[in-house]
Parts: C-alpha cells; structure tokens; sequence
C-alpha cells in the first residue's frame, strides 16, 4: 500500500480502535457547563470551537504577551498514539482538558500537569472510507462529552469517567456520510452537519436532545422541489447536490441566530448541475428551537471549483463607513474577503475584495454582492480548465480570528497556488467518490512568477487595508490561528514542524518552536492556578499532506515527507 493510498484508506489493521474506555481515576470535582457559561466563558477556559459563540477565535489572557512570549518554553506534552491530521483544539474547563483526535478518540486529561483521567476509543467500522478521517473536538454540555464521529454517529460521555451515555446513529457511513467537526451546544442541543458532499449525498445540519439524543430537528442544505430555493436546481439534481455543513456555526445569542457555512456542490463542475445551487457554498442563518432557515447570503452561485465555504463567519460589531452596524466576515475560500451586514430578515452585502490573487472573478455585483464569473476559467463538463486559485482556495476550512485589541483579522491564506481538471459525467455509486473528474487529473501547480506560498495576513475589515503580511517561501499555511489579548498571533500550518507566534499589531515573528509533526489544529489558551498556557496539537496529515504531495518536486524546498503522529503541546513561562 503507497502513502498516497493509506492517508485516503479506511480503517486499517494497526489503527483501528477498539470502542472503549480506560480510566486512571474519574474527574472530581468537574464544573457542569451552562448556557450562561458557553455565553459569558470565564476568561481561563476555551469551551467552544473559536472559544466564544462570536467565532473570534481570541483569548482575553494577557500574561503572556509581547514582552515576555520570547521566555515561552514547553510545559509537558502527551502522545495521542494515532496518526493522520490532528485538526481539533483542546477543550479545557476549569483545568479539565478534553481532546479529539482522528480515529475516533477522546482523551481526557489534568490541564496542568498532562496526566491522564481516561481514554474513550471507538471501534470504527472495518469497511469505513475515510477521505478526512479527522475530527475538530468535542463539545460540552452540562456533565457530558459529545463526539461526532466519522462513522456518523453523536456519542455522548461522561464528562468525569468517559463511559458512553447515548450513542445516536446520523445517517449511513455506508452511503458517503460521515462527520469531522466539533457539535455546537446551545440551549440543551447538540448541533452537528454532515460531510460528503464529495460522495454526492444532501448536505443537512441536525439537531439532538443534549440529555438523551433524541432528533429535535433536521435541516436540509438543499432544497426539495416546492420549498425555497428549488427553483435554483433542476431536475433531480438536488437529491445529490452536495451542500455538505462539515464545519461548526457560530450563535448570535442576542437574536438566537447560528450562522452555519455551507458547502460546494456536487459534483464539482458546474455545467452538471445548472442554476445557483442555493444554499451550496453560502451562510445560512438557522433558528436554533426549529432548524428554520432565517435567511441565507450566497458567496458564489453554481460553484464549480470545490470551493467549500464552509468555515462559519464571524460575528463583529463593526465601524465601517461612518456607521456601525452587526457584521459577518469571512475570507473565502472562493479568494474573497466578505463583509456582510446580518440583519433580522436578511443578509446584506457590504463590501469584498480579493486577499489572493484569482483570475476566477471579473468584479463583484455592488447591489447584491453576487461575483462576475470569468466563463475561461470556470470547470465544465468536457473540457479541462485551469483556474486559481486551486481548489484549495484562498484559505480552506483553517479558521480566521479577530482580535478587539486591534480590531484586525488574521488570515492563514495561501497564495500561487492554481488548479485544473477536465469535468467528465460519471454515475454515481453510492459510498464512492463522486467528484466529476478522475481524481489523478487534479492538477496543483504554482502561479506564475511564485515566490511563496503561505502567507499570515491581517486585514482591517473596517477599510479593507491589509496592514501586514508574513511569507512563507517553501510551505502553505493550513493551520487555524488565534490572537490573543497579550497582542499575539499564535500559527502552525507548514511543513517545517514550527508552532510560531506573532506580534498582532506588526506581524513581527516572536517565537517558534520546532514540534514532532506539522501543525494543522487551532491553537488555543487557558489559565490554571494563575498560569496561562497556550497548547497546540501536531500531526500532519489529511489534505496538507495531499497539497505537500502534489507539489513534491514541482517547487524547490517543497518537501512531502513530514512525520506524522500526534503529540498535545502544553507551553508557559519559563519560570527564573
């Protein structure tokens, strides 16, 4: 078996996990989680997926900071025994730390000192594909653990011994559905989206009882015919359509609104599934008692490039053009900076501007925020077109974070990238993939005159200012960030094993570290005892590894031959 065949294989001998757990003492003393907490968390935890229901993607500790990051030194680490891409932040409350890890494992342990409590391990399926065999973390709720797992189940645990409470199957892994993201709590329910719109499936964001999993309310991302929206498919088309909700929303507390990013459609090129394709690669607004579309805003109509836009955007108050108003931003994977206006009844837009280089886009409709199509570089059946950026996009699912310090936006882009493929009709078989081109026919190529790739920008979405700009030469940046009140930057993502941290208002590099794989999860913050700590997991893998393949020996430097397995990384001061 090639490496190439493994990171896209299912379960394989060595790494299939045997539904249990083991616990070296239960948890006492574990603090219950409340609406009240998940709404207002207490500076020293990170209980939600960006930390705050807003997406910001911040922490208000500042013991580490600008002054003092360069005396940063590890505090303990811990091997999670699994490889693949380590994608999920730890969960910590109050010095409790919960953390997912690929192959359906959850590990919880002591936040300061890094000993074990227990060890959940899932028993996968034998006959499981896993294209993205990952998972972005738990959530919590009350005194219980929830998991959403690649075998497309909701498991809940015991908060304090890991023991299974309910176990909720979500629909069939056997047909190309399966999970990877954090559930999103709020109220009492338990909230998670599908993935598999690679696999053809109806894209659906669902919703759980907390305390007994059962089905409150279910939510298609693609319309039947007579619902709104269906005039935008044809035919049967929408039964297939993709749609996927693979990533968690974020939650407007004040109008009990989620604002849950959507996926492309399926299969990727466009001429197959004529229309705009609602609510493919858009925001849907959802009212969290019924699963009721509010309202919606489309970032790109008839997507035809793999574009997910799946990474929820973010909930800012802001200043912009003489008035204030309730933002949603969110650079996209479409190579666009949105800033949207999220009103009760609508989405408005505001403004948008390339923060990469493409040649997909002509301009932007001002009235309706609709994009112009260059037609020379849009995928369609029969023909093979070249585009850029490549299918990854300006910035794939890796989150973006905001800090109110500064009131900047932190982009881990990826630029000089481009892509192709010849779209070619194919019929579908159920639990294979569906993607309408040969998946060796993808093509990832620099752009022309590259000099690098990744870049770490910051953007005032206030003026649309970048304001600085970090390059990295031989490397993407795939990886989440984070800002911190201390002024910080906190990145992984490239193939040099580095964790680094960046001064937030100059982008002057501060720290790294060398870890034992690359970093692809968000890295995050909390405080024991009076200590802050910032913690990070390695493990390289998924669609990084994928991108370092394709450009092996196309690009001077670009190595593919990253190690893998994890290992959580827990740093704080030096102690003189």
């Amino acid at each position: 078996m090639t490496r190439k065949h493994l990171l896209l294989s299912g379960c394989v001998a060595f790494t299939c996990l045997v539904s249990t757990y083991a616990a070296a003492g239960p948890i006492e003393n574990y603090s219950p989680v409340t609406s009240a907490r998940l709404e207002n968390p207490e500076p020293a935890n990170w209980m939600l997926y960006r930390r705050t229901y807003d997406g910001h993607g911040f922490s208000p500790l500042d013991q580490i900071n600008t002054s003092n990051v360069k005396d940063l030194k590890p505090a303990w680490t811990f091997s999670t025994g699994v490889i693949e891409g380590h994608e999920a932040p730890p969960i910590v409350n109050n010095g409790v730390m919960f953390v997912a890890t690929p192959m359906g494992q959850v590990i919880a342990l002591n936040a300061k000192t890094g000993e074990e409590y227990w060890r959940y391990k899932r028993q996968l399926p034998d006959d499981l594909f896993q294209l993205h065999p990952t998972s972005r973390g738990v959530g919590l709720w009350d005194d219980k653990v929830y998991l959403a797992t690649t075998d497309d189940h909701v498991v809940a645990l015991d908060a304090k011994t890991g023991k299974v409470v309910w176990d909720t199957k979500v629909q069939d892994y056997k047909k190309g559905q399966y999970m990877t993201l954090m559930p999103l709590l709020v109220d009492g329910k338990v909230i998670v989206g599908g993935s598999g719109g690679e696999f053809g499936v109806r894209g659906y964001v669902v919703a759980y009882d907390a305390k007994n999993g059962k089905e409150l309310w279910r939510t298609f991302t693609i319309p039947a015919p007579g619902e709104p929206g269906s005039e935008t498919w044809q035919g049967d088309d929408w039964k297939t359509g993709g749609g996927s909700a693979w990533m968690t929303g974020n939650y407007d507390k004040d109008t009990k609104t989620i604002y849950w990013g959507v996926g492309n459609a399926a299969p990727w090129p466009g001429s197959g599934h004529p229309g705009d394709n609602l609510y493919t690669s858009a925001v849907l607004a959802l009212d969290p008692e019924t699963g009721k579309i509010k309202n919606h805003f489309q970032y790109h109509q008839n997507d035809s490039w793999d574009w997910d836009e799946v990474d929820a955007p973010m909930l800012i108050d802001l200043q912009r053009d003489g008035r204030s108003f309730k933002s949603l931003v969110h650079p996209g994977r479409d190579a666009i900076f949105w800033v949207l206006e999220r009103k009760p009844d609508k989405i408005n837009y505001v403004a948008g501007w390339p923060f990469v280089k493409t040649n997909v886009w002509k301009g932007i409709e001002a009235e309706t925020g609709r994009p112009i199509v260059d037609p020379e570089h849009k995928p369609v059946l029969g023909k093979r077109v070249e585009f850029c950026p490549s299918l990854w996009g300006g910035k794939d699912w890796p989150s973006a974070a905001y800090s109110p310090n500064t009131k900047l936006v932190y982009v881990p882009a990826n630029e000089n990238f481009c892509g192709g493929f010849t779209g070619e009709k194919t019929p579908l078989v159920p639990g294979q993939l569906w993607l309408g081109t040969k998946p060796e026919d993808i093509g990832l190529t620099p752009g022309p005159n590259a000099d690098h790739f990744g870049e770490l920008q910051a953007w005032d979405p206030a003026t649309g200012k970048k304001v600085w700009q970090h390059d990295f030469k031989t490397s993407q940046l795939f990886g989440s960030v984070t800002a911190t009140a201390g002024d910080l930057v906190l990145a992984g993502g490239t193939n040099d094993r580095a964790f680094r941290i960046f001064n937030a208002k100059t982008g002057e590099l501060l720290w790294e570290q060398k870890t034992n794989s690359g970093i692809m999860a968000m890295p995050m913050s909390y405080e024991v005892d009076g200590t802050q700590y910032i913690a990070i997991q390695s493990g390289w893998g998924v669609d990084a590894q994928r991108i370092q393949d394709a450009l092996a020996g196309k690009v001077a430097g670009f190595e593919n031959n990253v190690p893998q397995g994890g290992v959580i990384w827990v740093f704080a001061l030096n102690k003189k």
